[in-house]
């Protein structure tokens, strides 16, 4: 009998949230889920990852963005001073409970959004970049489409409830990545307590991870009737940075448990290796018809590989360079290719770049360099 009742449980569990995903041995409670590396932005674990819902608070991760960006386009600074409007103290849910012509910091009122998920510091912040909060929500819908956020629609800046307001584990992975982007937001997201207005407003982080887990960087969580239980959380450990998204979770506990198995799952399996460039492979390359007769090149920026945990150093590199190259040449152009495979396959590739300028040779060019030598015999 007892064995039944736990069947029904379950079963009624699943039919009210579709709260149970299986895979590699994950079993998680949400509605929709996701795991990806942040520099690679490879996915590692799905579930219903594109289903639109509504995000609740993780909506602040696009507002916090946009107040990152204005600061680092110098339309803001974390001084610049904030005078609460009407409007965003008339905010309910979490908040801080501003009063109209009461001034903040930028400073304080990413503290007030960042840590403890306020409303009313939200469209502060959102006024101070925008002017009102509806330019601010024009500006978060028009970021979303360029970081290619097809599935999202904001509403408001803070993620009240709101007819339309909605978003998918994907989106919101993508927006998260692309804040996490900007070192500054983790001396917000990580913190686990702090005040305002001289000690007497408390701020402690609605993320619980940030305390308890192991390398956690943030990153938002939310929780409306509509929305259920929600969580961004990403965390870092040797050199790997893991993002996982989980909506509709039915409590704040599975919230939290669904968030750190993800991440469990991932520092269990995955690992990040960035190649030291085989120097040793690197040669002069003759040029054809140019003012130099070679070039020296250069290694380009090697990628971030993502792979199973325990073979991030077996990678293999093979250069790839012409035995020749026709001039002219400019600094910084693409002239070969460096090969990355894994266990004999293949699995990406960085730019060989040119050291150095080669002008193609002609009759001037050629009298000035036989000036010169002829400058440096005395």
């Amino acid at each position: 009998m007892k064995k039944f009742v736990s069947l029904l449980l379950a079963a009624s569990l699943v039919f009210a949230f579709g709260t149970v995903a299986f895979a590699d041995g994950i079993t998680i409670s949400a509605k929709s889920a996701i795991l990806i590396e942040r520099s690679t932005g490879r996915v590692l674990f799905e579930y219903e990852a594109d289903t639109t819902m509504p995000p609740a608070s993780i909506t602040k991760i696009m507002t916090l963005l946009l107040v990152m960006e204005a600061i680092e386009s110098g339309k803001l600074d974390f001084d610049t001073e904030v005078t609460a409007s009407e409007h965003a103290c008339s905010m309910g849910g979490s908040q801080i409970w501003l009063e109209p012509g009461e001034v903040f910091t930028v400073h304080e009122l990413l503290k007030a959004a960042a840590i403890a998920s306020a409303n009313d510091a939200c469209v502060a912040l959102a006024e101070a970049v925008s002017g009102t909060e509806e330019a601010f929500v024009e500006a978060m819908n028009k970021r979303a489409e360029e970081l290619g956020m097809t599935n999202t629609v904001f509403k408001n800046c803070s993620g009240l409830d709101a007819e339309g307001h909605v978003s998918t584990a994907r989106d919101i992975a993508v927006m998260s990545a692309k804040l996490l982007s900007h070192e500054k937001i983790k001396e917000y997201s990580t913190v686990w307590m702090d005040s305002l207005r001289n000690g007497e407003t408390e701020l402690t982080n609605t993320n619980k991870l940030v305390r308890f887990y192991k390398g956690c960087t943030g990153l938002k969580t939310g929780s409306t009737d509509e929305a259920g239980c929600c969580l961004a959380a990403s965390a870092e450990r040797g050199g790997m940075e893991l993002i996982s998204v989980t909506l509709g979770s039915p409590n704040t506990d599975e919230r939290f448990a669904a968030g750190r198995k993800l991440l469990d799952y991932g520092f269990a399996n995955f690992a990040v290796a960035k190649p030291i460039p085989p120097a040793e492979q690197l040669f002069d390359i003759p040029v054809n018809h140019g003012t130099a007769d070679s070039i020296e090149p250069v290694f380009g920026k090697a990628k971030v590989f993502l792979l199973p945990k325990g073979q991030e150093n077996s990678i293999e590199q093979t250069v790839i360079l012409p035995e020749s190259i026709d001039a002219p040449i400019r600094k910084g152009d693409v002239i070969g290719k460096v090969k990355v495979s894994l266990n004999g396959g293949e699995i990406g590739e960085y730019d060989i770049l040119a050291g150095e300028t080669a002008e193609k040779m002609s009759f001037s060019a050629a009298l000035k360099i036989l000036f010169e030598e002829a400058l440096s015999l005395g």
